[in-house]
């Protein structure tokens, strides 16, 4: 493992190229664009005000739409970046929240997406990649695909939860 010190000489050798401070600027201008797409298509899910960029990690933002308000539960949508994904994550308010549908989840023969297997450094209760290797050359159709991937994860959960 690399000391911070050498690690620090690496990042600014890489910032010096360019490509990377470009690239993450403007995934970062995507992704504020993507909220936005959201929260003017969908005025009822209640959308979040800001994004959390993360430290290269993961960036997202989240929604609470009608149906799962209620229930404390929210639908996140993340990009992570060292598998260079789209996601699309069911996650509770709290911990509490989340432990009481990660068990609902566990104990209910769900099959259709991954279910996290505790609640101990996993913010997820159930997650989905929407979109591995996503191509940004057409970012109008990326975000459709990502909204269709969503809205039908978010159906889904409403199924399951609405016969529960």
């Amino acid at each position: 493992m690399n000391s911070f010190h050498a690690n620090m000489k690496e990042y600014r050798k890489q910032l010096e190229k360019g490509s990377i401070k470009a690239a993450y600027q403007e995934l970062m201008v995507y992704f504020r664009e993507l909220r936005s797409y959201f929260k003017q298509k969908f005025p009822d899910f209640s959308v979040s005000g800001s994004i959390y960029y993360g430290y290269m990690d993961m960036t997202y933002f989240h929604f609470f739409p009608k149906s799962l308000r209620d229930r404390k539960l929210k639908i996140v949508v993340l990009f992570i970046h060292d598998t260079f994904t789209f996601e699309v994550w069911l996650a509770g308010l709290n911990k509490q929240i989340q432990s009481q549908y990660l068990k609902l989840f566990s104990e209910g023969n769900w099959n259709k997406y991954h279910i996290a297997s505790t609640t101990k450094g996993v913010d997820s209760i159930i997650d989905h990649i929407l979109i591995d290797n996503p191509d940004f050359s057409d970012t109008t159709a990326l975000t459709k695909e990502i909204e269709r991937g969503t809205l039908k994860f978010l159906e889904n959960v409403e199924t399951y939860l609405s016969n529960k």
